[in-house]
């Protein structure tokens, strides 16, 4: 069975799953700023880890990758 097309019976399992998604995109995307040598405020941190908006999230890990700085991440979090 493919976890992909695998469809979850319960609102619970679905929520838990996109939960859990959006936890592992905010980790990704501070393990890449941290790898780059970028510092992150905990305000920042914060706010990438309460987002649960999976196509926001995959954005930043984008931009992630290429900004010079966390403020540069932060105004394109606006």
């Amino acid at each position: 069975m493919k976890a992909e097309t695998y469809e979850y019976l319960s609102d619970w399992a679905r929520e838990n799953i996109a939960k859990g998604k959006a936890e592992g995109q905010a980790e990704a995307i501070l393990t890449v700023l941290s790898a780059r040598g970028i510092e992150v405020s905990e305000d920042l941190s914060e706010k990438i880890r309460k987002c649960n908006d999976l196509d926001r999230l995959a954005a930043w890990l984008r931009a992630a990758a290429t900004v010079d700085s966390s403020d540069a991440l932060l105004d394109d979090m606006s």
